[in-house]
Parts: structure tokens; C-alpha cells; sequence
């Protein structure tokens, strides 16, 4: 009897295999095609370009309605804003579950308006029912578009010398929903003060003001939200997309303490776990010292953490004494987990 596959994304190699070959009739405007590694794509349109991305409309009911939207509006925001153009429009398609209620509904769309508002966007088309066998959190999906001009546009292509910036560090989408659903874990081993600092990290899953920042300063070659294999598998992706080599050096990327306890608790690496809200951006050398200050400036943690090499010489992590070739993680850690302390 066949096993049944992981729980996740699926991997680069079956990606790469049965999905990229297959994408329907080409179209000269088309000039980034969906690619693994690649949060977005583009199409020209002359003068200026649209680029757009579409992911789960994910609505985790535990975390409250209006967190919950919250975190939906900003993952879809955060696929457009890496590439350079700022997210303008949305158009959702709404699959409620049966038991979803009016005003659970009514609450949910109030945050989608106002964070849409904040961010700049504009809602343009949708469609919204309940079905019978439709579940949280996964209640539909979307697509967010931004239109700008082509020189705004930063085509992910990190090049050889430059170096990697990493914001707010890894796993900060694992620690934001392990201490929203678990907090009696992490209360149990820390103590009570420690679970709201953890809990907040959840508000910083949203790369658009990072990727702002970065775009302002410029320099950048590549952006990257490092969602499903986190930090580990968000710059494996750039290198293969890229055909470069990285050296990545593990002491000197930024590791929140909530990060870190809270990893530490639940038994998972954060350098491979799902972690919506890093950035991982390839900046030129001279510019990477300003994208950081820029970043701190902001409030947001940030570092330099390694460096684009040739493709010969591998991706590699460096870490203490130690040097090991990367290998993309293939399923993330995170779900399992989750999946085990729901039941506990």
C-alpha cells in the first residue's frame, strides 16, 4: 500500500516535473512564468508591467475572525509587493463553510476593507457562497495584482557577489500560529510573561512594508518570502532559480528570542520552517549596509547573512565550525508538528 503524500507544498522536483512543462498556450506577454522559487508573475503591458500572485484564502477560525483576516489579506499582499510594484488590486473567491455565520462573515470582511485600505488596494471582483464540504481555514482563494511602470519591476535573478539580507529572522509564521493555538506549551515552560511577546510575532507575518523598504533603497537582484521550508528553503530556491551558488552563515542571521524559545518548545528547526514575514532578499554589496539600516530604522530586524557565490561551489551553510552542502527541505516540519499538538 502506497503512502500518502506529506502535508505542504509540493516539492521543486515534482513541481519542476509535472506542473512547469504544463501551463497552457504561450503567450509572448508573459514574461515570468510561474517558477518555483518565484513568488509572482508578470505580464507586459508595454510601458508599464502587472504582476500577480494567488494563494489560499486561509482563514484559521481558532485565532479569532478578525486575526485571521488579518494574516489572509497580508500573504496574499506580501507574494506581490517582493516584486518591486505595490499590490493594487484583489479579487477573491469566497468558499464558506456551512456553519460560517453572517456576522462571523460580516466581521471577516471588515478587516479584509481595512486592510485593503491600508495597504492601498482595491477589491475589483469575487464571489462569495457557502457549500457543503467547504472547511476552515482554507475558505477560498485570491489573486492580488499590482501595475506599475517596467523599471519598477526587480525580476528575481540574484547574481553572482552579491549578498544575502535577511529580515526579522526565521520561523516567525511558526512561532506566530504555534503560540496562538498552543500557549499553555510555551506558558508551561517559560512562564506566563514569556506567551504574549511570542503571540505577537504574529503580526509580523507580512513582508510588503520590508519589501518596500528594500525596493526604495534599491540595489536588490531578488525578494523572497520565506513561507513553506522557511529560511533554508526560500534561498535554496533563489540560488536554483538563479543557477548561482550562496554561502549562507547561520551565527550571523537574526534569531528573535520569541523565535528561538518557542522552536525550542515544539521541537523544530526554524531554519526549515514555515516563516510568512521574512524577507529574503540578494542585494548589491554596496548597497546591502543601507537596506539594513533602512530596515532597523523601520523597526524590523535585519542582517547580512551570507553571500551569492558561482554555482560550482555549491549552496552552503557555515556554522560555527562546521560547513554543510543545503538540500532543500523538501516537506516542511511545520504541519506535522501542528498536526501533533492537535491532537495533544
Amino acid at each position: 500500500m502506497s503512502k500518502l503524500p506529506k502535508l505542504g507544498k509540493i516539492n521543486p522536483e515534482f513541481f519542476n516535473k509535472v506542473i512547469y512543462p504544463r501551463l497552457g498556450r504561450k503567450d509572448s506577454s508573459v514574461i515570468l512564468k510561474p517558477q518555483s522559487g518565484v513568488d509572482f508573475g508578470v505580464i507586459d503591458l508595454g510601458d508599464k508591467a502587472m504582476v500577480l500572485s494567488t494563494d489560499p484564502f486561509y482563514i484559521a477560525k481558532e485565532l479569532g475572525i478578525e486575526k485571521a483576516a488579518w494574516f489572509a489579506v497580508h500573504i496574499l499582499a506580501s507574494d506581490v509587493a517582493v516584486s518591486g510594484i505595490r499590490p493594487r488590486y484583489l479579487a477573491v473567491d469566497l468558499n464558506l463553510p456551512p456553519e460560517m455565520t453572517e456576522n462571523e462573515l460580516s466581521r471577516m470582511w471588515g478587516v479584509v476593507d481595512s486592510e485593503c485600505k491600508a495597504l492601498g488596494i482595491s477589491v475589483v471582483t469575487g464571489h462569495t457562497a457557502r457549500y457543503a464540504g467547504c472547511n476552515y481555514p482554507f475558505v477560498g482563494g485570491a489573486t492580488v495584482f499590482g501595475i506599475d511602470k517596467k523599471e519598477k519591476l526587480i525580476m528575481p535573478q540574484a547574481k553572482i557577489g552579491d549578498v544575502i539580507v535577511i529580515s526579522k529572522g526565521p520561523a516567525i509564521e511558526t512561532t506566530g500560529l504555534l503560540a496562538a493555538y498552543f500557549p499553555k506549551f510555551l506558558e508551561a515552560k517559560y512562564g506566563k510573561k514569556f506567551v504574549k511577546p511570542a503571540q505577537d510575532v504574529y503580526y509580523q507575518m507580512s513582508t510588503v512594508k520590508d519589501a518596500q523598504i528594500v525596493a526604495r533603497v534599491g540595489g536588490v537582484t531578488a525578494m523572497h518570502d520565506a513561507t513553506e521550508c522557511g529560511i533554508f528553503g526560500g534561498l535554496y530556491e533563489i540560488a536554483m532559480h538563479s543557477q548561482v551558488g550562496m554561502h549562507i552563515y547561520l551565527d550571523k542571521i537574526v534569531v528573535q528570542d520569541e523565535v528561538k524559545k518557542t522552536c525550542a518548545c515544539f521541537d523544530i528547526n526554524p531554519y526549515n520552517s514555515i516563516s510568512e514575514g521574512t524577507l529574503l532578499a540578494t542585494v548589491k554589496k554596496n548597497k546591502a549596509q543601507a537596506v539594513v539600516s533602512a530596515l532597523i530604522k523601520e523597526g524590523i530586524p535585519a542582517s547580512v547573512a551570507g553571500e551569492v557565490v558561482e554555482k560550482n561551489k555549491g549552496i552552503c551553510v557555515f556554522e560555527k565550525n562546521k560547513e554543510y552542502k543545503l538540500k532543500h527541505p523538501g516537506v516542511d516540519p511545520f504541519w506535522a508538528k501542528f498536526e501533533e499538538y492537535l491532537k495533544k
